[in-house]
């Protein structure tokens, strides 16, 4: 018998650990070499594992366990022989896109990630994993009551944690289940810098009136022209990389005695996705269009929300953004993401009554947050920033005074 050991291979630099989300096999079934048979999380994303070769799979961990990286767990017989009329279940869920397919997003808003729930349905829609099974047996919860978002519709532990700390049940019970890693070093961090930083926020607010109308006028031509739509998110981060150029220190950061002050801007742009808070970063954003900072985000948006996003592209970032306002936020103070020293909160846009050359006007006001290390950000570098993103936002012509067609210029026209 021909048996191969398959160890954990390291999903980044740093990365010591993983933790087995959940095994997409079954101890005993027979796989074929590149089948995805795990989900893995890692401190910094969900990673799947494919199998090394094909043949009968012994499990050596179960779902939930935390495994160090080169250590084995599982092992494939490789002499077993493939099963009369056997298929995987990777061809069966290529098999079913191929006969149902799914029209693609026009627009994916990168920010309500969580809300993007994979509606194909296949083999495991409705099948708990094996922790979710436990807790579900626990407690006397059956399949019908919870909607999985696992893999093609799987049923996590956190779907089923979810709905019994929403009291959506008939019955009371509670259960305790163990943090995931990522949910774990993100609780790590977020004490850190609480700890560790002199963290300030400084407010102001935005009149909205002119970026809506701009995305109102040039939405289906922008689309046309440059094959993404135009959201709001890329008019700040385009905004956010021309403040940063005026004001370096907000785009800096610590590094012992010395403060590191990066020429290029790495915005990463926090989300919320089914496996908790991910930042993926647009990189040199500086250098980029409109178009080129829509294309990116939805393409980093979809990776994201499928379980596909690779640490690399959520490391090394210079400054970030959040937007809570599509969870109806109207004003938070978001915290910073170590190692970076400020990040900008973006709101929920309401109508409010403002003055407007004497007179009360009803304008779409959105309400701005940026958080910041006072250790090497000033009062004036913050306020200073955030009114200049304000002042762009606002006066988007600014961005380009030069051209003959500022606005044209800045959509790329």
């Amino acid at each position: 018998m021909a048996v191969l050991e398959m160890k954990v291979p390291s999903p980044g630099e740093s990365i010591s650990e993983v933790e087995i989300a959940q095994w997409l096999v079954e101890d005993g079934d027979y796989v074929e070499k590149d089948q995805a048979i795990a989900e893995v999380d890692s401190d910094k994303a969900t990673l799947e594992l494919p199998a090394e070769e094909s043949g009968r799979i012994t499990l050596k961990a179960e779902d939930g366990d935390t495994v160090s990286v080169g250590a084995v767990v599982c092992l494939i017989d490789t002499a077993a022989k493939k099963p009369e009329g056997f298929v995987s279940k990777d061809t069966i869920n290529n098999q079913e896109e191929i006969s149902n397919p799914v029209k693609k997003e026009e627009n994916l808003p990168l920010q309500s990630l969580n809300d993007s729930v994979n509606g194909k349905e296949s083999y495991a829609t409705g099948t708990p994993s094996v922790a979710a099974a436990k807790i579900m047996a626990e407690n006397d919860i059956s399949s019908s009551e919870l909607v999985g978002t696992g893999k093609d519709g799987r049923i996590t532990k956190q779907d089923v944690v979810k709905v019994i700390d929403n009291g959506s049940l008939t019955h009371r019970k509670k259960s305790k289940v163990k943090l995931s890693l990522m949910r774990r070093k993100i609780a790590e961090r977020l004490v850190s810098v609480k700890n560790d930083t002199a963290m300030l926020t400084t407010f102001n607010e935005v009149d909205m009136s002119t970026i809506m109308n701009l995305r109102s006028k040039y939405k289906q031509e922008f689309a046309e022209f440059h094959e993404v739509n135009l959201g709001f998110m890329s008019f700040f981060t385009k905004v956010v990389t021309e403040a940063l150029k005026i004001y370096p220190a907000v785009n800096a950061q610590i590094d012992g005695k010395d403060m590191i002050i990066h020429d290029y801007a790495d915005i990463g742009i926090a989300v919320s996705s089914p496996k908790g808070l991910m930042v993926p970063v647009v990189r040199n954003a500086e250098n980029m269009s409109l178009a080129e900072i829509e294309k990116e985000i939805k393409r980093l948006a979809i990776k994201a929300r499928d379980g596909k996003i690779t640490p690399d592209e959520m490391i090394g970032g210079t400054f970030t953004i959040t937007n809570g306002g599509v969870f109806g936020s109207m004003l938070s103070t978001p915290i910073i993401n170590p190692p970076q020293s400020a990040i900008l909160g973006m709101h929920n846009i309401v109508e409010r009554p403002v003055a407007i050359n004497g007179k009360v006007e009803v304008r779409p006001i959105m309400y701005l947050a940026l958080s910041y290390d006072h250790r090497i950000i000033d009062g004036k570098e913050s306020v200073g920033f955030l009114v200049k993103v304000k002042e762009l936002l606002e006066n988007p012509n600014e961005m380009f005074p030069s051209t003959k067609n500022p606005i044209k210029t800045l959509l790329g026209f």
